[in-house]
């Protein structure tokens, strides 16, 4: 797959995700295989304000490229005022959000609201390309719901304004993340545009991947709640593709070392209160399956530091006199 200077054989791509892709998380998907991050969602409007929070969300460190920007937002002009701001960050790419299907993003005519308006998606997304020399993409849903499906014309016409790029989250607005993605569109729109297609949706496993090339023919895989568990998503991947062995199991050392690096970085990114604050929804995916971890669990939401955590975790490892098969599981908010 090529967008710039990108070029990467059947990459697999960790999806932007609020909440979700900061630093310290892009990094362990980083170095368990991600091949291209992205940011969390970036307001258009927060960016044109001069919101430093919002700003914030654009950080990123050299080990992290090749690295996309992913800004949203309804208006033309903030659109063009954010793509300018995003590119004075160096990115690889600025990618532009026309998929969320929440209510207060959607239902204010941006993200996959813009599906409803394909005139104002095509001047919104006109205006990004015009405004920047950095390869803009775009990632988008089928359509608003199953009545409403025009994928095929929105990638025509995507290409056709200079979007070097186009992820599909094959599900509609409508479904959120409910029920079967559908698959059978890729094919069709790698018939009727030249630029690489990536596929997003319900690819929770390992052994999703390889399938899901095989099966559309895409230039690229996305991956969201399923690397939100399981980090060694991308790792795992790869080994089925390179060697065709799929290997899932991942030790209790492994996890807790994953956990306490992610803790690490999460902390030196933002600082020990809210490091370790936001560091606590990640707990019960590093630990899922393992026992007592409830009450493991419960204990580290205590702490207010990270050197209590990383002392209770490592002697939890000790504690466990056999690793059971981990569960899969996935949580998203």
């Amino acid at each position: 797959m090529k967008i710039g200077s990108i070029d990467i054989a059947q990459p697999i791509l960790l999806a932007p995700m609020e909440d979700v892709t900061d630093p310290s998380f892009r990094l362990v998907c980083k170095r368990l295989g991600a091949d291209i991050l992205y940011t969390e969602f970036v307001n258009s409007e927060g960016l044109v304000r001069n919101s430093e929070k919002t700003k914030k969300k654009m950080y990123f460190s050299e080990k992290e490229r090749p690295f996309g920007i992913q800004i949203y937002g309804g208006e033309e002009s903030s659109m063009d005022g954010a793509a300018r701001i995003a590119e004075s960050m160096s990115p690889d790419i600025i990618d532009i959000n026309c998929g969320c299907w929440i209510k207060g993003v959607a239902l204010r005519g941006a993200g996959a609201g813009l599906l409803k308006d394909l005139p104002r998606m095509e001047k919104i997304v006109s205006a990004v390309v015009k405004a920047t020399h950095t390869p803009v993409t775009v990632k988008t849903r089928l359509g608003w719901d199953e009545s409403s499906i025009r994928i095929v014309e929105v990638a025509k016409m995507l290409e056709g304004i200079g979007v070097q790029g186009l992820t599909v989250h094959c599900r509609t607005r409508a479904q959120a993340h409910k029920g079967i993605p559908d698959y059978t569109w890729i094919p069709k729109i790698k018939a009727a545009v030249a630029i690489p297609i990536v596929v997003n949706g319900n690819i929770l496993e390992a052994a999703d991947v390889p399938k899901v090339f095989a099966e559309t023919g895409c230039d690229g895989v996305m991956i969201a709640r399923g690397a939100i568990d399981n980090p060694w998503i991308f790792q795992q991947a790869k080994n089925l593709m390179n060697s065709g062995t799929l290997t899932t199991d991942v030790s209790l050392a492994e996890r807790v070392a994953v956990c306490i690096e992610h803790l690490t970085l999460s902390v030196e990114y933002k600082g020990e209160h809210y490091g370790v604050l936001e560091m606590r929804k990640h707990y019960s995916g590093y630990l899922r399956g393992m026992p007592n971890i409830a009450k493991l669990r419960a204990e580290l939401m205590t702490y207010a530091t990270a050197e209590p955590i990383v002392e209770r975790l490592a002697r939890f490892a000790e504690e466990v006199p056999a690793e059971p098969e981990p569960a899969a599981g996935i949580i998203f908010a």
